[in-house]
């Protein structure tokens, strides 16, 4: 055996040592499968993968990993360290099984630039289903993206069964962007548990939306008595915020998400109101509401309701987070985050900063999926610029972050994929890869170790595992090599 490399068999050993990993451990035995066996027990100077958990902070995602000529090993202060330290091994292994099945010795000491690091997906455009979901969240768990941004209620459908309305899902969930006919698609409470438990298993956060006071209208098709109008292009967008039962009927909707997924956050999303909400101005429970309370108009009607909400939410034992509309709601930092999402809008980013909001960056350039990546795409959206992969993977450059005041409340980056022009599964994979393999390396790489071309060179070895997956990919390298798939278009 070579004592500059190790050098793997079909049969490796485990040496695991802490109860804690056993769980670890046997989730990647079966990721590990189609390269290799690995017994819990082998030969005694057989290669060995060692998994040790150390002293230390016990939330950390850094880990250390020590290669030899015998042996690999992964240690941190965490099970999900571990994880992230096993994950990338699997692909270190996975380019060596298509060359000379040796890695080189070496030692690395790996931390992400970021704690938080997600994808959101929209599901209320397009519907598609636990099996995609669930091979999404193995491709995150992949990237070593720790948090799944699950928006699950807009406009076009309602896509979580709410077993005190279930005519939310019944009623609500019928219809999509491409098809206003199609049958009623949701979640069950049941498989909604199982994607959260599977989630968890591979160390990843969902956070569900239900996004309010607009896009409500598939809710308020199912329950018009909470609906607050809309507008001529927006019609029933609104719940209404006028009503006192519109409360409790949130809140009841809330108190079923929150006990559906154990995440500390609740996303109400609160975006685009504006849309909407011209019959608030007529509204006579509005009226009253606005004497009562001395709202002089209805952005502070808008933000009473969003402040109504998150001390909702805060009762549930959870914490707040919305969209950059939130910026000027008066919602207490301590309990409330904030995604920003308008590029255009540098300004709101600072004052967030400035009011001490934790803070997530998902600018629509370069991080919305749903915008067209390359020149010769028509199907995806334009507004000011393609995101392209070296964009995504460029982003928060040391020059963009260099105007910015209190960065310590920047908690991480996120992807958005929002599905009003994805309408199947192909496109969806178009559109999602290989972006997601820039955002998470972005996510996770300080801006001054950043190698696009390293990145590129190992880019083609995750080209063959999404093509062993199944996965349909935009070939950044042979555009031709993958014709754009048809998208929707209004």
């Amino acid at each position: 055996m070579n004592s500059g490399v190790f050098e793997f068999e079909k049969k490796l050993s485990w040496d695991i040592k802490s109860n804690d990993l056993e769980n670890v451990a046997k989730h990647f035995k079966k990721t590990f499968k189609d390269e290799f066996s690995i017994a819990t027990t082998g030969k005694k100077d057989a290669p060995k993968i060692i998994i040790e958990l150390t002293s230390g902070d016990k939330q950390t995602d850094a880990y250390q990993m020590t290669v030899s000529s015998k042996q690999v090993l992964i240690t941190s202060s965490s099970t999900n360290g571990i994880y992230y330290g096993l994950q990338s091994l699997y692909q270190m292994i996975h380019t060596a099984v298509n060359a000379d099945r040796t890695i080189a010795c070496c030692k690395i000491d790996d931390q992400p630039r970021y704690p938080w690091r997600g994808i959101m997906l929209d599901e209320s455009r397009h519907f598609y289903g636990k099996e995609k979901v669930m091979e999404m969240i193995d491709m995150m768990a992949m990237h070593k993206i720790n948090i799944f941004h699950w928006h699950l209620t807009d406009d076009p459908g309602w896509r979580i069964e709410i077993k005190q309305y279930p005519l939310l899902a019944k009623v609500g969930g019928k219809g999509c962007e491409s098809n206003p006919d199609a049958p009623a698609a949701f979640y069950t409470q049941k498989e909604i548990k199982e994607i959260v438990a599977y989630a968890k298993e591979r160390f990843i956060e969902i956070i569900p939306e239900i996004d309010m006071p607009g896009h409500a209208r598939a809710a308020n098709q199912a329950y018009p008595e909470f609906c607050g109008g809309g507008s001529e292009s927006h019609p029933d967008f609104t719940f209404n915020p006028g009503k006192e039962g519109t409360y409790q009927y949130l809140t009841n909707i809330l108190r079923e998400v929150a006990e559906l997924f154990p995440s500390k956050y609740i996303h109400l999303g609160g975006d685009e109101v504006h849309f909407g909400n011209k019959q608030w101005a007529t509204d006579p429970d509005v009226k009253k509401l606005q004497k009562r309370e001395g709202l002089k108009d209805l952005k502070e009607v808008e933000y009473y309701f969003l402040n109504r909400m998150a001390d909702s939410i805060q009762s549930l034992d959870k914490k707040v987070f919305g969209w950059d509309e939130i910026a000027y709601a008066g919602l207490d930092n301590s309990i409330s985050s904030v995604m920003w999402w308008r590029h255009d809008k540098v300004k709101q980013l600072k004052d967030l900063l400035k009011m001490e909001y934790p803070l997530i960056l998902c600018p629509r350039i370069p991080l919305y999926f749903d915008f067209d990546q390359h020149e010769s795409h028509t199907y995806g959206r334009r507004w000011g610029g393609f995101a392209d992969l070296p964009k995504v993977y460029a982003f928060p450059s040391e020059e963009f972050l260099s105007d910015l005041t209190n960065k310590d409340q920047i908690k991480g980056i996120q992807a958005n994929i929002w599905t009003e022009r994805i309408k199947d599964n192909k496109r969806l994979d178009y559109m999602t890869y290989p972006r997601l393999s820039a955002m998470a390396e972005a996510a996770w790489t300080i801006d001054q170790t950043k190698d696009y071309d390293s990145f590129l060179k190992r880019l083609k070895n995750m080209y063959t595992i999404f093509e062993e997956r199944g996965i349909y990919y935009f070939n950044t390298f042979d555009p031709s090599s993958t014709p754009e798939p048809e998208g929707h278009k209004k």
